[in-house]
């Protein structure tokens, strides 16, 4: 089966420093892959590079089976992936309804799609607060909010990253909920989250990074005590 998304050996740049040395990953359509390491490894300028914010220097990127690896963000965004990027990054002085309907898109898949209905079903919260403007809402509301804009693009990939950092224990799992429907609706995720009690359980399929490279690739249950206390302990 042809990948969903495919990179391989990607290496990017900040100027004159290498932040990538060499990443592969691969998903399959429906499939959830988690993508951990420990802080500065290189989780999200991969994902940047995904997404087209950073560009590559050397390496293979296929999304669908086309190369995005030259592509500028706004044009790897049309091909079906939506982003929730660390920070979540909402339009404070939009309300709910109008941050969620400025991203509205064409589904690109034959997955139910999403709208406003759905999103406030389920996040009930955002219905709630759909005439409030986003710089109101808490930290939790803002993070629903992220992800409820970027499931409004109807994306064929969904990236989160880090959506459960920082929230109170009660909302990580609203959010941790959220991500398991998603799954079992059948949408494609790449998830970057340090909560390996929660993370684990919800992957398909793991890699890990360290120093910019792919150092793991298997399933949760290949991902041991041994290969945690390397690549993952503090």
């Amino acid at each position: 089966m042809a990948a969903l998304l495919e990179i391989s050996a990607v290496e990017t740049y900040y100027g004159q420093s290498q932040a990538l040395f060499g990443v592969d990953l691969n998903i399959q359509e429906g499939q959830v892959l988690a993508m951990m390491g420990r802080n500065g490894m290189g989780k999200t300028t991969t994902i940047r590079s995904i997404c087209g914010m950073s560009r590559i220097a050397a390496g293979a990127m296929q999304f669908k089976g086309i190369d995005i690896a030259s592509l500028p963000s706004h044009k790897v965004a049309q091909l079906g992936i939506g982003l929730v990027p660390e920070g979540r990054r909402c339009f404070g002085n939009l309300s709910v309804e109008e941050n969620l309907l400025v991203a509205a898109r064409a589904a690109s898949t034959e997955l139910q799609p999403w709208d406003l209905a759905r999103v406030t079903q389920l996040f009930p919260r955002l219905g709630e607060r759909s005439e409030q403007n986003a710089d109101t809402l808490s930290g939790g509301e803002q993070q629903m909010l992220a992800i409820g804009r970027a499931l409004m693009t109807n994306p064929a990939l969904l990236i989160l990253d880090e959506a459960t950092e920082g929230l109170a224990p009660v909302i990580r799992q609203e959010i941790w909920r959220a991500v398991q429907l998603l799954k079992e609706s059948g949408q494609s995720i790449l998830i970057v989250d340090k909560t390996l009690k929660e993370l684990l359980p919800i992957a398909d399929q793991c890699i890990i990074l360290e120093r910019g490279k792919t150092v793991f690739s298997g399933s949760p249950a290949q991902l041991d005590g041994q290969v945690q206390s390397r690549y993952l302990g503090v």
